[in-house]
């Protein structure tokens, strides 16, 4: 959870000069509750945020359920608003929801071809546990077809923000590889923009 650094407390009103996104809402007042310690508050502002679409409240309300934080924990109930989130783009979410089909774990089954979907989804946005995650389901063939190059190349986008499991990954792959193989996924890595 993005946690404020900010010493002044939210306002509910621009001032001249103040851009909408500066003003609190129910997602702020949450964060600025979670970020006191009240967790039973954090809940409730979370979720006037997240019954009113707020991806970011959505994200951390499920959190808040997965770990019983102000609630009694429901993994069904945190998996209904991770998802809620990760359908509106949040890539934090839609990296938690591929853990809980890939583990199948916390409200969902077990489905390698779901976790695959998520976890690519978060990986596109440049989130680097799921790129790790998407190169280990290609290196091992779990939910996809097993393909060295676009696991060499999901690892090393992780690697390159210095995510140390995916330069080991990549490293003992990278012994499995022909040098033909291990330059596609370099130049498929370089060429690699993330989407938004």
């Amino acid at each position: 959870m993005k946690r404020s650094t900010k010493s002044t407390p939210p306002t509910l009103v621009a001032s001249p000069g103040q851009v909408a996104s500066e003003v609190a809402g129910p997602y702020e007042f949450g964060e600025a509750a979670y970020n006191r310690g009240d967790t039973a508050k954090a809940v409730n502002w979370f979720r006037k945020a997240a019954e009113q679409g707020h991806a970011e409240a959505q994200d951390s309300l499920g959190r808040m359920y997965t770990w019983g934080e102000g609630v009694p924990q429901d993994y069904v109930e945190a998996a209904k608003w991770k998802r809620k989130a990760a359908e509106q783009g949040n890539a934090h979410a839609q990296y938690a929801l591929g853990a809980k089909f890939f583990l199948g774990k916390q409200g969902v089954p077990q489905h390698y071809v779901e976790a695959a979907i998520w976890f690519r989804k978060a990986a596109e946005q440049g989130n680097y546990f799921a790129q790790h995650s998407l190169g280990t389901m290609y290196d091992d063939g779990q939910g996809v077809s097993q393909d060295y190059v676009e696991a060499h190349r999901w690892y090393s986008l992780a690697a390159a923000k210095g995510y140390i499991s995916a330069i080991t990954e990549r490293d003992k792959l990278t012994r499995k590889m022909t040098p033909a193989q291990i330059a596609e996924a370099q130049r498929l890595a370089r060429e690699w923009k993330p989407k938004k």
